[in-house]
Parts: C-alpha cells; sequence; structure tokens
C-alpha cells in the first residue's frame, strides 16, 4: 500500500465572523471543521468539468447573438434512417 505525505496547512488572521461560518457550516453538514475546511478547499481548486453545450449558450447569452446565429451553433439533429455499413462479402 502507497502512503501519501500529508501537509498541514495554518490560516493567520482569519476573521472570526468566517470562522463561525466554518463552525456552522461545518455543523450543518455533520463534519469538523477540518473537514469542512477541506472539502471547501478541494471543490475550489479541484478541475472543473466544462459542459460544451452550456458553455456555448452562455456565450451566445454574452454575444448577444440573433436566433438566427444560435441556430447555426445548434443545428437540428438528423433524423432520416442512415444505411447500414456493410464491409464487402463476409463469409
Amino acid at each position: 500500500m502507497r502512503e501519501v505525505a500529508m501537509t498541514i496547512l495554518t490560516v493567520r488572521n482569519l476573521d472570526p465572523e468566517i470562522h463561525q461560518k466554518l463552525r456552522e457550516q461545518a455543523a450543518a453538514h455533520g463534519r469538523s471543521m477540518e473537514a469542512e475546511a477541506r472539502a471547501i478547499l478541494e471543490a475550489g481548486v479541484a478541475p472543473r468539468t466544462i459542459n460544451l453545450v452550456d458553455a456555448l449558450r452562455r456565450f451566445a447569452d454574452e454575444a448577444d447573438l440573433t436566433d438566427e446565429e444560435i441556430d447555426l451553433m445548434f443545428p437540428p439533429r438528423r433524423t432520416e434512417v442512415q444505411r447500414p455499413v456493410t464491409f464487402g462479402d463476409v463469409e
């Protein structure tokens, strides 16, 4: 079994209100303050997956595209039946 070295992080000069909010949030999630802080940090720096359709829609909204321009980004799906692929004579 491979051991992973864990690091320790000390946060200095944390506003008492933030500390209290962290305590409350941890209690609401049923975990320790340390576990809550770890979850917040992991979520904050984890790689984000991008949904292409959502990204394109956001782009269209921000770019103030016309309906016609948006339709070009999202062409209708093909509904006709495609002929089956054949690979020649198979015995």
